[in-house]
């Protein structure tokens, strides 16, 4: 996956944005960044964009923490699910998520922003075919 490690981050601009709308949570522990999350809205549900936790602090709970926290804010805006994209087999993808609730949704499950996402992550290069949308249910939304 050396094609995604090398791919650009976030651009400032970019990330001020999340900024602004409240959709970006940054961890720190001991003054240094381990991880953070980003949320859109896609299909009037909490989308996560993005949630990374740098390797150094892996396996100690700080992705799991994110996704609390993100369906937390899910359920306080109040949005019904939390929906994200990524690769079917990467043990750290796909099945770290299905371990936190998330289950993939079959192709008529998917609202029309979710399959324009789709589409343009595989204009970008990413291949469909090793990747799925998953969908987590958030309790006690209004």
């Amino acid at each position: 996956m050396t094609d995604i490690a090398a791919a650009e981050p976030f651009s400032v601009e970019e990330l001020r944005v999340y900024l602004a709308g409240e959709r970006v949570w940054v961890m720190v522990q001991e003054d240094a960044i381990v991880g953070y999350a980003l949320v859109d809205i896609v299909d009037g549900l909490a989308h996560l964009e993005q949630l990374s936790v740098d390797p150094r602090h892996g396996r100690r709970g700080y992705g799991a923490a994110l996704l609390a926290h993100v369906r937390e804010w899910a359920r306080d805006h109040p949005l019904a699910a939390v929906t994200l994209t990524t690769f079917e087999h990467v043990p750290w993808n796909a099945p770290y998520y299905a371990r936190h609730g998330f289950r993939v949704l079959d192709d008529h499950e998917l609202g029309p922003e979710l399959r324009q996402l789709r589409a343009s992550e595989a204009r970008q290069g990413l291949d469909p075919a090793l990747r799925v949308c998953m969908r987590s249910e958030v309790f006690g939304a209004e």
